[in-house]
């Protein structure tokens, strides 16, 4: 363990006292040793500081760096070799790729796994989302309570969620039993939905075909959001469903109209923001973590419909009144994605 400058005068000072080297060591914190090494060093030179280094010298000079930082940065999806590759055909600099991530490490650049976020996310979308958290970002929790926040969600029988691992030596990579078996299709899958509020939840929908605007109204508006909104009255709730084609057919909309339900206007492309997306993961993981997780469609849906009627409501509360620090947090990002 090298001492610095400031502590090799400092020990300096201690030996003129009179002080012993296992004092002096106990009192700086270092080992005995290192502190040994320096009082010799500083006997024989004269100086604080440590000689030079023996090791080899740097085989990429500062603008090498600066060149590999910039590749990086302009693209962050460039591999090590990738990036090799640029610098020995740029700037006739041939390196390794571990001489490449060593100057990543340098600046605190590291690889992950990168998050997910919507496709096709183009300006206009940041510039709506924007403007949407900008006009509720005061809403208060009152308000906000009276939304219901729906939406469909699918549920696999054979999802990859990306955080299963396995053990295994070197060499048994292809093994049968660290091997993860794929499933055609992830084994069929059901359509689901639901809606959630601070005070109450819908029923679970199980969607059996594929969902058209004719089926939502009479399977999802008619049979559950109208009842709901007797039931929180007129001027006591806000129907928040997103942009796909089913939700802004015309006819939904005049349906909407007639019955007098309105509907908070929501941005395109803005899954973050929609409480009940943290619901549906936790459903996915309750039903993962069953002892005896669901093998055909039936038990699927009966494994949705147990998960979804055992959701604490407090939890659902707590989550929707995180709703005025998404709004905070995309302003913040102008518009583009959050950490919600």
């Amino acid at each position: 363990m090298p001492l610095s400058p400031a502590q090799v005068a400092q020990a300096v000072a201690l030996v003129d006292q009179g002080l012993t080297q296992r004092e002096i060591a106990t009192i700086l914190n270092v080992p005995r040793s290192s502190m040994q090494y320096a009082l010799k060093r500083y006997r024989e030179t004269g100086s604080y500081s440590r000689r030079p280094g023996s090791g080899g010298f740097r085989c990429t000079s500062v603008r090498d760096d600066r060149f590999i930082l910039l590749a990086v940065l302009r693209n962050r999806y460039l591999t090590a070799v990738e990036i090799r590759h640029r610098l020995q055909v740029t700037r006739g600099v041939n390196v390794s790729e571990r001489t490449v991530r060593r100057r990543m490490e340098e600046v605190n650049l590291k690889v992950h796994r990168p998050a997910r976020g919507p496709s096709s996310f183009l300006r206009q979308h940041r510039v709506a989302r924007l403007q949407f958290a900008r006009e509720h970002v005061n809403w208060s929790h009152e308000q906000w309570a009276k939304v219901l926040f729906t939406d469909e969600c699918r549920f696999a029988l054979r999802t990859p969620d990306d955080r299963e691992r396995v053990w295994r030596r070197r060499g048994e990579r292809f093994l049968s039993i660290t091997t993860t078996k794929t499933v055609s299709f992830n084994g069929g899958s059901i359509m689901v939905w639901g809606g959630i509020s601070s005070d109450a939840r819908t029923e679970l929908v199980i969607v059996n075909n594929r969902l058209t605007a004719a089926r939502y109204i009479e399977e999802v508006l008619q049979e559950h959001v109208f009842p709901y909104s007797d039931f929180k009255g007129e001027n006591h709730f806000l129907l928040m469903h997103d942009n796909t084609r089913p939700h802004v057919a015309h006819c939904v909309e005049e349906y909407l109209h007639e019955v007098g339900i309105r509907k908070l206007q929501w941005p395109a492309r803005s899954p973050d923001l929609n409480p009940i997306e943290h619901i549906w993961n936790m459903l996915k993981r309750k039903i993962k973590s069953n002892s005896n997780p669901p093998e055909t469609l039936d038990q699927l849906r009966s494994a949705a419909m147990a998960a979804w009627d055992s959701v604490k409501q407090l939890d659902i509360r707590n989550i929707i009144q995180s709703m005025p620090e998404r709004m905070k947090a995309l302003i913040r990002a102008r518009g583009g994605n959050t950490r919600y």
